[in-house]
Order: structure tokens, then C-alpha cells, then sequence
């Protein structure tokens, strides 16, 4: 045993003389690089390695497939005093004329045709809307059209061999997947950040009237608004539109509009000038004990139907106050979000199916939607 124990010992003192000769002979067959610097101090370095292989676990590659595509949107709008044209204002106060007022967003590249995606509270009011790209280049953009339902407008910019970020399915994301969020924070440039996709379908915020947001805690700042949410390949997810904050800064938690929704926004205003969308003519409310017990209702799930526009599509096709919509077309509604993304989704004048509770009975009624009424752009 002490033989043996010997043995042990003058192997290890051997490998470790020979470590410290070639580390300090050939440091290079040990992964390590040995130089000097403009000092003369001896430093060591590790090897080289090539610019286009990513270190594991790195994003770059996603980053260098998008990034490009993620534009900074400046605008201006002229703002006048709200009573610069009262005589008595000029008289104490003089003509104070007019104050340019600045905006910063970001947009993304959907098209070689020149489109850019981004929110409507970027370019809302806007006179003049600057689009610069990462390449340095500028050029002003034009308004094609907006949604303010779902708080995305549509640009157009005319510049040649256009950087174009390659749609995804965010239908397929899952809670837990990685993301990145791509867009020009406080207008310090461009900038990158990661997360994960921590909730779905988040809904009942009061941001939007159609709210289906991917949640993320990718830090998304102001300035953010309008940028990309891809996914490790790349591929866009999502439109960043607002945050949660007490700071004003990111806390963590972000939300972003689906490409689904926004490729639908897409199509609508680029081939008719706007999103049509179905209307029926209810005001719906959630279901709560009291309400059903108002009304005589016996469901526990479902859209409580509280008032029918006279002569409106629900009214023609049967419809009463206290009718609580379990499904339309097929589709499960359980609360208002749900009811109204399913009916914005029906084609105006093709009658669809809707399941009905009334009081303990069933009622199936055929509906023909009408278009929704365009809403007024809201003051900012």
C-alpha cells in the first residue's frame, strides 16, 4: 500500500512540473496565448476564434438576421397654445405662434415594398415622420393607414434594397420561449435585449380595444414602441407596444401585438385602406352572480348580453337583453375580449352561428354582422 502510495505521488509531481514547463514554454498547446503589451507587461489571451461562429448560447445570429429590419421613427407635429387665438390671450400674451413638439418610436420592415409596421401612438398627429434605418440612411415616411383598435399603423417609405425581417408564427409561441426585443430606447440607438415569453393572451389591460398581447420580460423602454419581439431565429413575433411601469423605465414586464394580428392589420389597410371587422350591436358585460340573477339566467359561463341596438344585427336576428353568447361560430367566448375578437373576426354580411342561454333554455340564432363602425382617433 505505501508502494502504491509512492507511485501516486511522483506521478502527480511530474505532471504537475510538466504543466507549469509547457504553460510557461508553450502556453499556446494549452489554449492560451502569451504576449506583451504596448507596456511590455506579460498578459495571456485566449485564442482566436471566427467572427461568424457564435458562442454557445449567444443570440447574435437572431440579432444579425433582424436587427437590420428594426428602424427608428422620429416625428414632429406643430402645437399651438389651446388659446393662441383668443384677442384677449395675444393682447396680454402676444402671438406665441407655434412649438414643434418631438415623438420617438421605433418600426419594422415587413416588405421590400417599402411597408413599415409600428404602433399608432407613434405617428398619431404626426406633420412630418423621419424613418432611419441602420444603415444611417433617412427618408421621410407617409401614413398608409391606422388601426387605433389595435394601436398599429401602417408606414410607407421609398428607399431600394430594403432589409426585411421574415414573419413568424406567433400562434406556435409557447410560455418559456426565448425572445428578443429590438428597438431604439430613449434614443440612444439601437438596442438588444432578452427575455422570455411569460404569459399569453393577455387581455383586459385598457390599452387596446382588441387586446391579445404576448407578455414578456424582455426589457422594452419608451422609444421601444413600435420595434420588434423575434424569436431565437430571428423571427418576428410581435409588435413591442406598452409596458408596465412605475418608473417610466422597464420593470420587467412588456407587452406585444401578435404578427398574426398584425398581418391582418396589414392586408386590411393595405388592400382596402382599413380593418373591417364584424359588429352585431350588443353591449356586452362579464358574467357575475348578480347580473345572472338580475336577468334570470341560469349559465355560469358566457357573455351577458346587457343592451341590443334597435334595428341592429343582434336585434334583427332575435337577440334580447339577458341572453348570455357561449360560442360564436364555433368559438368559446368567456368574457368580453373573447367575445369581441370573435365577432371583429366574422365577415360582414355572411350570417354566422351563436350559442345562447336564455334563462334555463338554449337558443341557437343566425346573425349577419355589419361592419364595425370606425372609431374616432383619440387625443393625445
Amino acid at each position: 500500500m505505501k508502494r502504491i502510495w509512492l507511485l501516486f505521488s511522483q506521478a502527480v509531481t511530474v505532471f504537475v512540473a510538466a504543466y507549469f514547463v509547457v504553460a510557461t514554454l508553450q502556453p499556446e498547446w494549452l489554449g492560451r496565448v502569451a504576449t506583451r503589451s504596448g507596456a511590455g507587461i506579460a498578459l495571456l489571451e485566449a485564442p482566436a476564434t471566427p467572427v461568424l461562429q457564435p458562442v454557445a448560447g449567444s443570440f447574435s445570429a437572431a440579432a444579425r438576421k433582424a436587427a437590420p429590419a428594426v428602424v427608428s421613427i422620429n416625428t414632429s407635429k406643430e402645437v399651438r397654445h389651446p388659446r393662441s387665438n383668443d384677442p384677449w390671450y395675444q393682447f396680454f400674451f402676444g402671438d406665441q405662434g407655434s412649438q414643434a413638439q418631438a415623438g420617438l418610436g421605433s418600426g419594422v420592415i415587413v416588405s421590400p415594398d417599402g411597408y413599415v409596421l409600428t404602433n399608432n401612438h407613434v405617428v398619431e398627429g404626426a406633420d412630418e415622420i423621419e424613418v432611419t434605418l441602420t444603415d444611417s440612411r433617412r427618408t421621410r415616411a407617409r401614413v398608409i393607414g391606422t388601426d387605433p383598435d389595435t394601436d398599429l399603423a401602417i408606414l410607407k417609405i421609398e428607399l431600394d434594397k430594403l432589409p426585411v425581417i421574415v414573419l413568424g408564427n406567433s400562434d406556435g409561441l409557447s410560455v418559456g420561449d426565448r425572445v428578443l426585443a429590438i428597438g431604439n430606447p430613449f434614443g440612444v440607438g439601437q438596442t438588444v435585449t432578452s427575455g422570455i415569453v411569460s404569459a399569453l393572451g393577455r387581455s383586459q389591460l385598457g390599452i387596446n380595444t382588441f387586446e391579445n398581447f404576448i407578455q414578456t420580460d424582455a426589457a422594452i423602454n419608451p422609444g421601444n414602441s413600435g420595434g420588434a419581439l423575434v424569436d431565437v431565429n430571428g423571427n418576428l413575433m410581435g409588435v413591442n407596444t406598452a409596458i408596465y411601469s412605475r418608473s417610466g423605465g422597464s420593470m420587467g414586464i412588456g407587452f406585444a401585438i401578435p404578427v398574426s394580428t398584425a398581418r391582418l392589420v396589414l392586408d386590411g389597410i393595405v388592400k382596402d385602406g382599413q380593418v373591417t371587422r364584424g359588429w352585431i350591436g350588443v353591449e356586452p358585460n362579464e358574467l357575475s352572480p348578480e347580473l345572472a340573477e338580475t336577468f334570470g339566467v341560469k349559465a355560469t359561463d358566457g357573455v351577458i348580453i346587457t343592451g341590443v341596438l334597435q334595428d341592429g344585427p343582434a336585434a334583427q336576428a332575435g337577440m334580447r337583453p339577458g341572453d348570455v353568447i357561449v360560442r360564436v361560430d364555433g368559438r368559446n367566448v368567456r368574457n368580453v375580449p373573447e367575445l369581441l375578437s370573435a365577432v371583429a373576426a366574422l365577415r360582414p354580411g355572411t350570417a354566422s352561428a351563436f350559442d345562447v342561454r336564455r334563462g334555463d333554455k338554449s337558443v341557437d340564432l343566425r346573425i349577419q354582422p355589419g361592419a364595425r363602425p370606425r372609431p374616432q382617433q383619440r387625443k393625445r
